[in-house]
């Protein structure tokens, strides 16, 4: 079955979605990959830095909220739950690599590819749209949550100047302008492979601002030799009953969008070189990385509840829990806003590379979509330039900070974000690809237990969604559209 789907599909070689490239084999050699593209480099470290570059993001951040909702046994074990799923699907997610077999089997160069050989048909539109539209809507996400952090190394240091006397309130449409330029010119890094060093950059801007909200929370209950905190969550009477419920549905948002990668797993196993098989290397890359950041989300999620209880704010170190040190709250803004840099960029290659291909093969005789100009660089290897991908990303970024500016609204919008494609991207798809790929016969153990992992996910992001769309529609009963302050 599979296969008559794979083969029907090499020949709807023009769908709306398809922007498969097939390289003819030229044989596995020094300088090249048995695809007759140059030989990969990345290692289960490079994968490691790539994923905890897209998964330790902003999300971090607002882990004590959504743990604040859900109490110290719904919390944690909501945490462990997403932390399982994510791990266990995206195994199933990188054996769909190669179809074919694990060593030889044709590659599938994208997420949508890996559909597309093994589902087929209308998914393959469905997966682009649902994919494409997230990853868009993350850098919405990372402009807001940089902007945040941008105006609290502002505010941090307008209190500290003022003791606290002045409210220090800050326009935030002129930093998300500051990001969107910065991601501008980085945009114009080609592709995922030359990407890598920003990656390990952004990696360990990661683990900075986490430790630091990590040992202030820490600090803070030493502080008052308590945790605090109930056993459900935020009490009625600080909320109302209905408040409760959906903020409660909202915080597991929070959480999926935290563990959200699997949209740009595929291209990140495509950097991976083997042997081993590329799926063995992603599998360890994915334990450890998954791993890593429950580990750092167990303890800055839980120490900033321990902290500060029901009071815990919607982003740690911008929420003014904390307001001194404020040298040291500088230096976590200061790296929260460097990763999301990077993120931002790791987001947004699949989403690129997509639009440029659809682009080249709709109008292979165009210059100015397909030439690139050759600029030396004294010491380093010449920059392509390409006309058509200076202005197409450029204007992305234009769109995606003018969307930010109209909707700063950071915990609704990850909420939704997390719920949107938490279901489709990492549960559904991978579930469906892998019963295909190993033809997993249908009412068999395995495939029922596959089959209740899926709807029992659904039922997460169906009622996730509810509680964001819920608290997106409070904020807009109070807000004036480019006149955003904090």
């Amino acid at each position: 079955m599979g296969e008559n789907i794979a083969a029907k599909n090499q020949l709807s070689h023009h769908q709306v979605f398809d922007v498969s490239v097939d390289v003819h084999p030229q044989g596995g050699s020094k300088c090249f990959d048995d695809d007759g593209r140059l030989k990969r480099t990345g290692t289960v470290w490079t994968a490691s830095a790539h994923i905890i570059t897209a998964v330790i993001g902003s999300g971090v951040l607002s882990l004590a909220w959504a743990i604040g909702q859900l109490g110290w046994v719904a919390g944690p074990a909501v945490m462990l739950l997403f932390s399982f799923v994510t791990y266990y699907t995206s195994t199933l997610l990188s054996a769909c690599y190669r179809s074919g077999g694990p060593h030889t089997g044709k590659r599938n160069y994208t997420y949508m590819d890996a559909v597309r050989s093994n589902l087929g048909g209308a998914k393959v539109k469905i997966c682009g749209l649902v994919q494409y539209l997230n990853l868009f809507g993350v850098a919405i996400g990372y402009t807001i949550a940089s902007s945040i952090s941008m105006m609290a190394i502002k505010r941090s240091n307008c209190f500290h100047s003022s003791q606290g006397k002045d409210r220090c309130q800050i326009n935030s449409n002129p930093y998300m302008i500051a990001f969107g330029v910065i991601e501008i010119l980085f945009s114009q890094i080609p592709d995922f492979d030359q990407l890598w060093w920003l990656s390990i950059v952004a990696a360990v801007m990661s683990f900075t601002y986490s430790t630091i909200g990590l040992g202030l929370g820490v600090a803070k209950v030493a502080e008052t030799g308590k945790f605090r905190g109930s056993l459900t969550g935020i009490s009625i009477g600080t909320v109302t009953q209905t408040q409760k419920i959906w903020r409660s549905f909202q915080a597991l948002g929070d959480i999926a969008f935290a563990y959200s990668y699997s949209m740009i797993l595929i291209e990140i196993q495509d950097t991976v070189k083997s042997p081993p098989s590329e799926s063995k290397t992603m599998k360890k890359a994915t334990l450890l990385s998954v791993a890593v950041t429950t580990l750092f989300y167990m303890l800055c999620g839980c120490m900033g509840y321990a902290a500060f209880g029901d009071l815990a704010p919607g982003n740690l170190l911008t929420g003014f829990g904390f307001y001194n040190p404020y040298w040291l709250l500088d230096i976590a803004n200061a790296a929260i806003v460097i990763h999301l840099v990077g993120a931002y960029q790791v987001y947004c290659q699949p989403l690129y590379a997509f639009i440029e291909k659809s682009v080249k093969e709709r109008f292979p005789g165009s210059d100015f979509i397909n030439k690139d100009i050759i600029i030396p660089i004294p010491g380093f290897r010449p920059y392509r330039l390409n006309l058509f991908r200076l202005v197409w990303r450029t204007i992305f970024v234009i769109i995606t900070t003018l969307i930010s500016m109209l909707l700063p609204f950071f915990n609704d919008v990850v909420g939704l974000l997390g719920a949107l494609g938490f279901w489709p991207l990492t549960v559904y798809f991978p579930v469906e690809m892998y019963i295909v790929q190993k033809k997993i016969p249908k009412w068999s153990t395995k495939w029922l237990c596959l089959q209740i992992l899926s709807v029992a996910c659904l039922v997460i992001t169906i009622a996730a969604a509810a509680g964001s769309i819920a608290g997106v529609v409070l904020d807009l009963k109070s807000y004036k559209p480019f006149a955003t302050s904090y």
